[in-house]
């Protein structure tokens, strides 16, 4: 049977091609979303209407290229057009979205990990047909930065305010001053966070990447972080003696071996630790899934969170949408025998684990 005989729908294929065309849409906004994002657009938007000529003025660009851009954004709704002015206007909502790192509602770090994560797009097709994984350093390097800007927000409005209080007693332990091991820290941007915080505890970050790891050591430098040390070493190379917690931060979905490194914590931690655990938001089955959040990360796991695991010892391939019950699978089968959700964000599910 050919195409040419196969009965069509042409509405639901008129509605194929829209949602098709959205989606191409989508690739090329990302790229002049991070346009924007360098070249500062967003931000000289803050101050109401703008034209093009007076936008190009402001941050020393052409305005030739200044009038497709935000024609393109206004096609996108990112920002609006007035055909009676000829001005552009940000509205105060996508303002902070595009430009308040300091939001939980910043979300330019996505555009960025995903463009990251599209140029491996020819490593992924081989890997389809062979099984083999790709590692974590084998992606481009703005997959790191925008992975740690994506997550960086909630990190800053959520882990130290309300993710660590939701463990009980957690917090007087760690001003009391506890030994902490934060496992697959990227950048370390939530290693700082608790450093920060914390002042009296001793905080080790952990990271099999060398290059996130020297980032982060130069981030601990410039925030003069006495009380942070990082060292390069996968979740089940993390030496001892043992720790009052350890967290893992959207990282155990990515362990090709989470099932041994949860072993690992368990010899790790003290009799009465905690095991912090932020995961990215996901049901239980693929159906609770098939929305715009499942969709992008999916995305993400197709192209960077099943591939890492694949490419590690074990190879289990949890992937970025693992679950609630999944993820309480590989906690008790490490020895851990309480799991229990303690908090969630629109893009994070969090849990505490102890011995």
């Amino acid at each position: 049977m050919t195409t040419a005989t196969i009965p069509l729908d042409e509405t639901k294929l008129d509605a194929f091609l829209g949602r098709a065309l959205e989606d191409v849409g989508g690739v090329l906004t990302a790229a002049l979303v991070m346009v924007g994002d360098e070249l500062g657009l967003y931000k000289a938007m803050a101050d109401g209407p703008v034209t093009a000529s007076e936008l190009a003025r402001r941050t020393g660009t052409r305005e030739r290229y200044i009038r497709e851009w935000l024609a393109q954004q206004a096609a996108s709704s990112y920002v609006t057009y007035d055909p009676a002015t000829g001005a552009y206007t940000l509205p105060a909502e996508h303002f902070v979205a595009l430009t308040d790192e300091t939001s939980p509602a910043f979300v330019v770090g996505g555009f960025q990990g995903a463009l990251g994560a599209v140029r491996s797009r020819t490593k992924l097709a081989d890997a389809f047909r062979s099984g083999e994984g790709i590692g974590w350093h084998e992606h481009d390097s703005q997959l790191f930065e925008g992975t740690c800007r994506f997550f960086g927000p909630a990190y800053r409005n959520f882990l130290v305010q309300s993710w660590i209080p939701a463990c009980d007693g957690l917090v007087k332990r760690l001003r009391q001053g506890a030994r902490v091991a934060d496992v697959g820290v990227g950048l370390g941007v939530s290693t700082a966070l608790m450093a920060q915080a914390f002042p009296g505890s001793a905080v080790f970050g952990f990271d099999a990447h060398e290059e996130s790891i020297e980032a982060a050591r130069r981030r601990a430098a410039s925030e003069g972080l006495g009380n942070v040390t990082f060292s390069i070493a996968s979740a089940k190379e993390i030496p001892g003696p043992s720790y009052d917690l350890i967290a893992t931060m959207d990282c155990l979905h990515d362990m090709g071996d989470p099932v041994g490194a949860a072993r690992h914590f368990r010899s790790r931690i003290t009799d009465d630790g905690y095991w912090l655990i932020v995961e990215p938001r996901a049901g239980d089955n693929v159906e609770e899934n098939l929305n715009p959040l499942g969709r992008a990360y999916y995305g993400f796991s197709t192209l960077v969170c099943t591939p890492g695991s694949l490419s590690q010892e074990v190879g289990l391939g949890l992937g970025a949408q693992a679950g609630e019950a999944r993820l309480r699978e590989v906690v008790t089968q490490g020895g851990f025998t309480r799991f229990r959700r303690v908090a969630e964000s629109p893009i994070n599910l969090v849990f505490e684990a102890r011995p």
